[in-house]
């Protein structure tokens, strides 16, 4: 779908995106099956960012950041900004200009399928990003895509008002639909978590934990007290 701008979507609450921000990306996406994260090479430009909020999608063409400027106008404080592309792309679509832009409206941070240019402006700044590269090769605006349609970005679709949650490990999306159940089994990890760190604290064995030994022996695992001869 091209040349469409969508005004109405959903959007996750303000405690919604805190709690997901909070317990991050690893456990939210383990919490929710292991499902929704994006893969590599979309990465942070910066270090101990986390963020979450609700995606404002853009499908924008390569090399071209027309629509990044058009999605501006439909954002609102907390969201992130997702921007996937027609085909692969490496192109600087985004600076300090944009990001200054999209600060002015309380956007939380960014992430894109394409490249990024000025990221040590952009980490001054306190921007947020996570990009498929940093390229300074400019853009151009010419051709129209769409905001706020479904996207696919980094393997995983994301629709409109999707949460969004981003830190040192990566991103992950989190249905809308399905936000609260995550945020609940999320918790029930880190509690989990919680205890068994406090048993490895101690001393205990991962091995004993986890109930390893009996799968390990099963699997034909010997200890011996000496290398065996050849």
């Amino acid at each position: 779908m091209i040349g469409v701008v969508v005004r109405n979507r959903p959007s996750i609450t303000a405690d919604q995106a805190r709690s997901l921000a909070a317990m991050g990306v690893a456990t939210v996406h383990e919490a929710q099956g292991r499902t929704g994260l994006f893969l590599p090479p979309i990465a942070p430009i910066q270090r101990d960012a986390s963020i979450a909020g609700s995606a404002v999608t853009v499908l924008a063409q390569p090399g071209d950041n027309w629509m990044l400027h058009v999605a501006v106008e439909q954002c609102r404080p907390g969201d992130i900004l997702v921007v996937a592309c027609t085909t692969e792309n490496t192109d600087g679509m985004f600076g300090d200009l944009l990001a200054t832009s999209l600060m002015s409206r309380g956007v939380a941070g960014l992430v894109i399928d394409a490249g990024v240019r000025d990221s040590a402006e952009l980490r001054r700044m306190g921007f947020a990003v996570w990009a498929r590269a940093v390229h300074a090769r400019g853009t151009v605006k010419a051709t129209l895509g769409s905001v706020n349609v479904p996207v696919v970005i980094g393997g995983q679709y994301v629709k409109p008002g999707d949460a969004i949650v981003a830190d040192d490990d990566g991103v992950v999306v989190v249905p809308h639909a399905t936000v609260e159940s995550a945020i609940a089994a999320a918790r029930k990890r880190v509690l989990n978590e919680e205890a068994k760190r406090a048993r490895l604290a101690a001393g205990e064995l991962g091995l004993d934990i986890y109930d390893m030994r009996p799968k390990l022996a099963e699997a034909g695992l010997r200890y011996v007290d000496d290398l065996p001869n050849e």
